[in-house]
């Protein structure tokens, strides 16, 4: 069990660090201090081979400059808000519109994952951990109230990596955390993940209107291309010509799991050619998957490859997109004196 520290190059004139937790089979995690950031994720496979199963990039200046959002912690607010912006104590705050103009995407023009976090405690023991903290000011992205966030990494000797969101707000405002890996079980640069078989235990999905922002309606999965229920290839109505799917390029869909602050097992994704699982346990109350339908090989990741189309997925654990003005959904407002308190465990294995 270990926790190595090495230079991740500068940014902005300030070095960033790559640190690297290690438990005693091996098996490790990399994380950094730009944007409380997985860069690397390397677990074994049924034979025992390990590789790195994480999309990243070789240096934090790739993170600074990529558009992917890889790996990252995302805030103040994960996914899309709509036009009319939010709503606090009777004000109205309007958000930059970063997604195509149409809504604000993951906080607006710099997310939580292109700002410095600061390492708060490190512990080597039997299950290394870091946490890191980021203090977002009254106004940043026009969001009101100073926001002290934090996230805590810890890498167990099961392979588990589980992730603690905290976050404390001197003012009203809406807080939304998440992680943006791109996972790929096979190995990083190995193909696409159209094969990854995947279990997703919904209750309902979120349609979209035209600039992907939720209806206000949770809709049954059963008998519609969004049912996961039962472990289902990525590809098998991917091409179905779903006009949702179209519309979206592909799976890029909110999932509701249920209420919030229940932990749960939220999804189940394996690979056959690997034998690799990974399970995603949470107490969040619904869930993105996103399987890099705008990769496009514009973008060049860890070891000179490129970002190709669906090459990674991601599950995002969070609050349903657009929360803040949906009044049928779970509530995102944060007022001071209360805790924001989130954990995301993602286990892998293989079988």
């Amino acid at each position: 069990m270990s926790i190595e520290k090495n230079s991740f190059s500068f940014v902005e004139n300030r070095e960033a660090f790559l640190y690297t937790l290690k438990n005693k089979s091996g098996a490790s995690v990399s994380v950094t201090d730009f944007g409380a950031t997985t860069v690397k994720i390397c677990v074994p496979d049924k034979n025992g081979v390990i590789d790195d199963i994480a999309l990243g990039y070789d240096s934090a200046m790739g993170y600074m400059n990529g558009t992917s959002s890889q790996g990252g912690t995302i805030g103040r607010y994960a996914n899309r808000i709509a036009p009319c912006g939010i709503t606090a104590k009777g004000v109205n705050y309007k958000l930059a519109l970063n997604d195509g103009g149409n809504c604000t995407l993951h906080g607006g023009n710099i997310s939580f994952n292109k700002r410095f976090w600061n390492v708060v405690s490190m512990d080597a023991g039997e299950n290394p951990s870091i946490t890191f903290e980021y203090v977002s000011p009254n106004g940043e992205e026009n969001f009101p109230g100073t926001v002290v966030a934090r996230v805590t990494y810890t890498f167990t000797e099961n392979n588990e990596l589980k992730l603690f969101y905290e976050a404390t707000t001197d003012d009203d405002t809406y807080v939304n955390l998440t992680n943006h890996t791109y996972f790929n079980l096979k190995g990083y640069g190995k193909g696409d993940v159209l094969s990854h078989e995947v279990t997703i235990n919904a209750i309902g999905y979120t349609p979209v209107n035209s600039i992907f922002i939720p209806t206000g309606e949770v809709k049954p999965v059963k008998d519609t291309v969004f049912d996961f229920t039962s472990p289902k290839a990525i590809a098998k109505d991917l091409f179905s010509g779903d006009k949702e799917l179209e519309a979206a390029r592909g799976y890029d869909h909110n999932f509701v799991l249920g209420e919030p602050h229940v932990m749960r097992n939220a999804a189940k994704v394996y690979e056959p050619s690997t034998g690799r699982v990974l399970e995603v346990i949470t107490d969040k109350p619904a869930m993105q998957l996103y399987i890099g339908n705008f990769l496009d090989s514009t973008e060049t990741g860890k070891e000179g490859i490129k970002f190709a189309h669906r090459t990674g997925f991601c599950l995002e654990t969070q609050y349903s997109p657009d929360s803040p003005n949906q009044k049928s959904f779970y509530n995102t407002l944060l007022k001071p004196g209360e805790k924001y308190e989130y954990t995301t465990i993602f286990k892998f294995y293989a079988e």
